[in-house]
């Protein structure tokens, strides 16, 4: 029997598997989008924070389903059989997997217990953004740089983490010394006055800069301008505007900087 006649008959042979099979790919591919698409049309509309770990979830459970269904008319293979083979090396699996496990169990709990939800601006292991989406694995937070850190939820989940206003994530301090004997009222008008024009196009509405003294020195009297940065700008930008317009003030103290 030449090979085109044995794979004709094999293929006659399996065909009702080979059908089956196929329908069942199909009808799995259909039923994920949809429910996927229906999934995420409910949580946008509910109060359950919509984020990628339920969908991811969804979509394993139809191809469970899905792998179920054919193994036994299309490959032999008793599921009864395979759950318990599983079962004897789930322990195995689980040691190997407790990170992974970890970080599952932590998304959950930070959705359902609406600890962090997308959309929110968060501080945590030393990262300041917006939350961007919490999959089945970690949550990604977007940073105002555009960078985004993916932060496993098992650390998400025990780490100290801070909910911070628009206002405060974009405050960006300069620090200055002014003379001894300098009129404090008078010179932070100024500041105020000098530092908010220039940095006008990058300023946070409502937020105009703020002088805030902090101490004394041996140079003068410390202290710093906080000037604030509207969502998109960078730190550096804002920054570099405000020392640009301080620089060559009568009564900074400039030994101060650079330390003599």
């Amino acid at each position: 029997m030449s090979v085109v006649e044995y794979t004709l008959a094999w293929l006659r042979d399996n065909a009702g598997k080979l059908i089956w099979l196929a329908a069942v790919f199909v009808a799995a591919v259909v039923i994920s989008k949809l429910v996927s698409r229906a999934l995420r049309t409910l949580l946008d509309r509910s109060q359950v924070p919509s984020a990628s770990i339920f969908i991811n979830l969804a979509r394993v459970l139809i191809w469970t389903i899905a792998v179920a269904m054919v193994l036994q008319p299309v490959f032999g293979i008793n599921p009864t059989t395979l759950v318990t083979a599983l079962g004897v090396g789930g322990v195995a699996i689980s040691l190997g997997m407790k990170d992974t496990i970890a970080n599952i169990i932590g998304g959950f709990g930070l959705m359902l217990g609406k600890v962090v939800q997308p959309g929110d601006l968060v501080t945590v292991a030393g990262t300041t953004g917006v939350v961007k989406d919490i999959t089945w694995r970690h949550t990604v937070v977007k940073a105002r740089s555009g960078d985004e850190i993916v932060i496993p939820n098992s650390v998400l989940n025990t780490s100290s983490l801070e909910r911070v206003t628009t206002t405060s994530e974009g405050c960006v301090t300069v620090p200055f010394t002014l003379k001894s004997g300098t009129d404090l009222d008078a010179a932070s008008m100024r500041m105020i006055a000098t530092a908010g024009e220039a940095t006008a196009q990058y300023t946070a509405d409502g937020n105009p800069p703020l002088v805030k003294f902090t101490g004394f020195s041996p140079y003068g009297v410390e202290g710093q301008i906080m000037v604030f940065a509207k969502p998109g700008v960078f730190a550096s930008t804002i920054r570099d505007a405000a020392v640009r317009s301080l620089a060559g003030m009568d009564f900074f103290e400039q030994r101060a900087a650079t330390g003599e």
